[in-house]
């Protein structure tokens, strides 16, 4: 009856998008109702039958699906595109697939607790040609994770038929090449689907393994109402409509004798009427009034950990080692803190940064993974979900790329779509220097700059390392925390011995010069030293910024306001590079304080190469002169 009375509002222009899940409804109420309350569901586009079974107010989902800032996600987030904690629902996202990696980090945050609950995340038959099904399927069997990986096998991933998606006779017959047990069911039975996911539910709990259910069914309207039903032919049509879950329960209710008319006449106008209530409450609810101050605060969750002064006690450490010993304090302090990655356990890691740490934390905390990196890091905000920290090491800052859609969609989005934190650390090995080609040496940090939602931290100095480390480890935003490679064993200096944070977004004022401001971080900073001990005739001021998003603008203007000479000093290329932000924001912000046009100094725009002496020329450090020289010719 709600989608019958969605379809109407849609003809009629007062709501904007319907994804129907007429035809299927028996397999979204089912599987909920199967599931204790508090165990978490990861639904998609046509599963309103999570919301309703799940006793959700229709009045605060109509005012969700009219855009209203008193719905679930302050008019942020479309359709079923939301989530709600109070109801353990994780809103999805429209790539589908990541959906089910953040079903593998619940199911993993009950297993270290040793709860007995399971996690459930829908998939379409579509869904399933995705790269995030393979890793999600692989990271739960290996770990053995209590997950109900439930498709809704409805012949069609839009207008594509399931022969074009995949060739097996029953999707379900992929779990074995997990070592998963997989079923195939009536979707359409709601009896069924109750049964089968109940037993689901107790397997998966008792064995501490996950399951693949394809439930078999039929949408009856468009992927989306826009795009229609012309593709599909006429008699599948007619075939699954006499096999509709809601007219065959209700028969089937009938022919037990457990309803009659009058009892159908009584349900139908209860619903009637808490529909018409719930629209006309939302209806009346008033028209957002944007406030921009809001949505910038809403962007990333409050840090309530406080920032922390080091003792005197200090030790001569290598940056590797200060690393390694503001993830083994942060471990110390943060039970709920796990760590996950490639090797990572009794190997140490590529780097041996958490060398030792499974000896001293058990395996359960610190976790070797497969070559899975997109579904790691959704069970990393799986875990966040659930009140867990992650720390997830890409071995080389470069595989990042097979993760990109889960920082990016899920990680950075989370908490200003719907309120929900994530409380990540993701160590990203970067940069160039010691001849290890295009694949193991690139600066990607400014991806990563131009995401609201992440935190991106890039310390130059043992003593920041750890301290930046340890404040990343304790915020509860998403946070890319770059270590240069070059710096791991060939920079020391003296690092508290102590458990400290120094506060992310604040730069460093490295040396405080009057003629030129370079401004840089990670290994532009000890280029910017190195030059500026060799040319003592000239006064430069160093500024550190350690912290790309959020930038440290103050620093920024007040280095600027200093010298009134800008070079903006950076590793990665220059076209993209974060140097052309700085650059924009210091021509509009600081103009009046300018005594010359601001120069750039950073690498060339190619790949970065194998070669010694082709890297060396690729490298910002080669120009660094030139640049120099040009900006004090002015």
């Amino acid at each position: 009856m709600i989608e019958e009375k969605m379809l109407v509002l849609l003809r009629q222009g007062k709501i904007s998008k319907w994804f129907s899940g007429i035809g299927q409804e028996a397999i979204a109420v089912g599987a909920t109702l199967a599931l204790d309350e508090d165990e978490y569901i990861m639904p998609l586009h046509r599963n309103l039958g999570v919301f309703t079974a799940r006793k959700m107010p229709f009045s605060k989902l109509f005012m969700q699906w009219q855009g209203s800032k008193e719905g679930f996600s302050k008019g942020r987030e479309r359709s079923f595109h939301f989530g709600a904690n109070e109801y353990h629902i994780c809103g999805m996202i429209s790539h589908l697939g990541p959906q089910l990696a953040i079903a593998d980090g619940v199911a993993l945050a009950h297993k270290l607790r040793s709860e007995k609950k399971v996690s459930l995340a829908f998939s379409g038959d579509g869904g399933t040609s995705e790269g995030d099904f393979h890793e999600a399927l692989n990271v739960a069997a290996v770990w053995g994770l209590p997950v109900i990986f439930l498709i809704e096998n409805n012949g069609y991933g839009l207008s594509t038929p399931s022969n074009e998606q995949f060739v097996c006779e029953h999707l379900a017959d992929k779990a074995v090449g997990y070592g998963m047990k997989g079923i195939t069911i009536d979707g359409n039975n709601i009896l069924e689907v109750y049964r089968e996911i109940t037993k689901a539910r107790q397997y998966c709990i008792t064995e501490q393994k996950p399951i693949l259910v394809e439930c078999m069914t039929f949408r009856m309207r468009g992927h989306e109402e826009a795009s229609g039903v012309k593709y599909v032919p006429k008699e599948l049509l007619e075939k699954w409509a006499k096999e509709d879950p809601v007219i065959n329960f209700e028969q089937y209710l009938r022919s037990e004798n457990i309803v009659d008319d009058n009892t159908i006449t009584i349900i139908r106008e209860n619903i009637r009427k808490e529909i018409e209530d719930g629209i006309a409450t939302g209806f009346a609810a008033p028209r957002i009034t944007p406030d921009t101050n809001e949505e910038l605060n809403d962007v990333y969750a409050p840090v309530t950990a406080s920032v922390t002064q080091p003792s005197t006690a200090v030790s001569e450490k290598k940056f590797i080692q200060a690393i390694s010993d503001g993830l083994r304090q942060s471990m110390e302090r943060y039970p709920n803190l796990v760590l996950m990655g490639q090797d990572i356990a009794e190997y140490g890691g590529a780097f041996k940064v958490t060398e030792g740490f499974v000896q001293l934390f058990g395996k359960e905390r610190v976790r070797n993974t497969p070559l899975c990196e997109s579904a790691i890091v959704g069970t990393a905000l799986g875990l966040s979900i659930k009140g867990f920290k992650s720390m997830m090491e890409m071995q080389f800052a470069d595989f990042v790329t097979v993760g990109f859609n889960q920082i990016i969609n899920n990680l950075a989005k989370i908490h200003y779509r719907w309120g929900q934190n994530a409380d990540v650390v993701i160590r990203m090995p970067t940069g160039g220097g010691v001849g290890a080609g295009p694949f193991h040496s690139q600066s990607n940090e400014a991806w990563f700059v131009h995401t609201p939602g992440l935190k991106v931290v890039y310390p130059s100095t043992p003593e920041d390392a750890k301290g930046l480390l340890i404040a990343a480890i304790a915020d509860p935003n998403p946070v890319m925390f770059f270590e240069h490679k070059m710096l791991y064993r060939s920079v020391s200096g003296p690092v508290p011995d102590d458990y400290y944070a120094i506060e992310i977004g604040k730069a460093k004022q490295v040396q405080e010069g009057n003629e030129m401001s370079i401004i840089t971080y990670g290994m532009g900073v000890h280029w910017a030293i190195d030059y500026a001990k060799r040319h003592p005739d000239v006064s430069f001021d160093i500024l550190d910024l350690r912290t790309l998003l959020p930038l440290d603008y103050n620093a920024i203007r007040s280095s600027v306001k200093r010298t009134g000479k800008v070079l903006l000093l950076h590793e990665d290329t220059m076209t993209g590079g974060i140097g052309g932000e700085l650059g924009a924001w210091i021509a509009e912000n600081c103009f009046e304080l300018m005594d010359a046009p601001i120069v750039r100094c950073a690498g060339l725009d190619t790949p970065i190469p194998f070669s010694i002496e082709l890297e060396h020329n690729f490298m910002a450090n080669s120009r660094l002169d030139s640049c120099v020289q040009k900006l004090l010719s002015y």
